[in-house]
């Protein structure tokens, strides 16, 4: 499913990807103009970086995005970590993240 919107980075990274990691680009449900994704498995973590050229993803692109590369019943995470952890590489690009071997702890029901 995740081929339709894969791009062919050969040539910057050797490698296109696999099943669900690699370089993809969508359509924002908002108003049509692409998100570009960078997906990857490693280090015991699932991650999706959403980035766009304007102006960082706003909730409904990354719940667009998440329900294309997570399982519906898979909680998926956003972190803000402690700023001296804080690297910001790409202007406009949120994370999403996933543990592989743990579930991630999530409030109780009537606080979600």
């Amino acid at each position: 499913m995740l081929d339709v919107y894969r791009l062919d980075v050969r040539a910057i990274h050797g490698w296109n990807g696999d099943g669900t990691c690699g370089s993809f680009r969508i359509s924002s449900p908002i108003d049509q103009q692409s998100l570009l994704i960078q997906a990857s498995s490693e280090g015991g973590w699932d991650h999706v970086s959403v980035s766009r050229k304007n102006r960082p993803p706003n909730w409904a692109e990354m719940e667009r995005v998440r329900r294309l590369f997570f399982k519906d019943e898979e909680t998926v995470m956003q972190l803000h970590v402690p700023l001296k952890l804080h690297i910001n590489i790409y202007p406009n690009c949120l994370h999403m993240w996933r543990p592989q071997n743990e579930p991630i702890p999530i409030p109780p029901d009537w606080m979600v």
